[in-house]
């Protein structure tokens, strides 16, 4: 079956979707509107509810930008295992899904922080595995320079490792509670870790029994050699970047490709690109739904958007300028988008005020503008056509947009037979039709 998963953005994915009329107003630290959100999506049977974060605030360089308030520039935001946490209490299927980097975070608490939101879910917990692609988040962290990308990796798959371990410290069966031998737990049934690393040494064992999914879902973003590389080995979801369905097919099969080398079969890791949908009843208000928040895009708002997403100055060009040469090398945060959006660039003639009227709504990623039976043919000819796995759905305004595909796209894309009509599995795991991932004894490790 289709994956489908959502944001956690009350701002509404679209760069103007805030202002719109029907949008949610007093969206910051706001937890009914969260609470709405993954119930709304939860009655539409999505299978996660995905908080993205970051440990900077960011386009502060860029004014505009910063008082419009982009999706990524976060000058408020709840810490999202925490909010992940609050919002398991009113849910009971769908997955709950936050990021958190490897880079400036410790691994016995990232291990153990996930292996609680597994525990207090019922085995829903998903960690996005980042290694931070925000230069600024390492001035957060008593350092002034953010960490080079090969050592950003490398120090990424110990932490998996560290983690994965620590997950099977203790056998399903350790905690026993036997009130009459008065034996709580059996000693024979937990290990240390016993890692001694490049950047880490944990001892271990993790205080914290053996999560319900086994091992929390893994999700990976890279999409450079190194980021392909980590999904084809160690995750169980991946975020895609395509605008069209071509490289989007040639994408999927690339890292599906991969994973022979590593033991691993193609349906154990699902591809999911972003899609933007603008969606209405009928083709005329889709397109005016469309229309009207573009509308909101300001110039001014435009060349800093460019600017902030090209990496490059845009303060002095004239919206009517041809868009200049952008470069396509990778570098510090939103690489893969970026690239994308530049080799949009080189195939078409833009101007400056079309460049950003197109790479503004969606950076630039695969966007639908139509009614529910459209958007259903999209999705399903991408779903079946071997170009993903299923979707992150983009909400341009928010609550309008996620509350029509639940009432309106989601009831098309059951009768086709793509995706489910309800939740049958126990864990997040089992509704997605992952392998839960056995325990592991450390042979080197002595016994506590």
């Amino acid at each position: 079956m289709m994956t489908l998963m959502t944001s956690l953005i009350p701002l509404g994915s679209h760069l103007g979707g805030w202002r719109h009329p029907q949008a949610w107003g007093h969206t910051a630290m706001n937890l009914d509107h969260a609470i709405r959100i993954a119930k709304t999506a939860e009655r539409g049977k999505f299978d996660m509810l995905f908080l993205a974060d970051g440990n900077a605030v960011r386009h502060m360089d860029h004014p505009d930008l910063f008082a419009a308030v982009s999706r990524s520039s976060r000058p408020t935001a709840f810490e999202p295992l925490t909010l992940l946490a609050a919002l398991s209490q009113h849910t009971q299927h769908i997955g709950l899904f936050a990021t958190a980097t490897t880079t400036y975070e410790e691994p016995y608490l990232l291990a153990r922080r996930f292996a609680s939101l597994d525990h207090l879910s019922g085995g829903r917990a998903v960690w996005n595995v980042v290694t931070s692609g925000y230069e600024g988040d390492a001035e957060n962290f008593s350092r002034t320079v953010h960490v080079p990308r090969s050592e950003r990796y490398e120090r990424c798959r110990e932490v998996i490792d560290i983690c994965r371990g620590l997950w099977d410290s203790w056998a399903e069966d350790a905690f026993i509670e036997d009130k009459a031998s008065g034996r709580y737990l059996d000693p024979t049934k937990v290990q240390r870790l016993d890692h001694s690393g490049k950047d880490f040494g944990v001892r271990g064992p993790l205080n914290i029994t053996r999560p319900p999914q086994g091992h929390p879902i893994l999700c990976t973003a890279g999409q450079s050699e190194e980021g392909l590389e980590l999904a084809a080995e160690v995750a169980d979801t991946m975020f895609a970047v395509a605008s069209e369905k071509t490289a989007a097919q040639a994408f999927y099969a690339d890292v599906k490709g991969r994973m022979a080398k590593y033991g691993r079969e193609p349906n154990q890791l699902r591809i999911i690109p972003g899609v933007t949908i603008f969606l209405g009843r009928t083709e005329s208000e889709a397109k005016a739904l469309f229309e009207e928040l573009q509308e909101l895009i300001s110039p001014a708002l435009g060349l800093a958007f460019l600017s902030s997403f090209f990496k490059m100055d845009f303060s002095g060009y004239s919206i009517n300028d041809p868009m200049p040469e952008v470069s396509l090398e990778r570098g510090i945060g939103t690489s893969s988008y970026r690239i994308m959006a530049g080799q949009t660039l080189r195939r078409e003639n833009m101007t400056i005020r079309e460049a950003y009227m197109r790479f503004a709504p969606t950076q630039g990623s695969f966007c639908v503008i139509g009614t529910p039976s459209k958007v259903a043919d999209e999705l399903e000819d991408w779903y079946r056509s071997g170009a993903c796995d299923g979707f992150n759905i983009g909400t341009p305004v928010m609550p309008r947009c996620l509350d029509m595909f639940v009432d309106l796209v989601v009831p098309e894309l059951q009768r086709r037979g793509v995706f489910r009509t309800e939740y049958t599995g126990r864990t997040l795991r089992e509704n997605m039709g992952l392998p839960r991932p056995a325990r592991q004894l450390n042979r080197k490790a002595e016994l506590v």
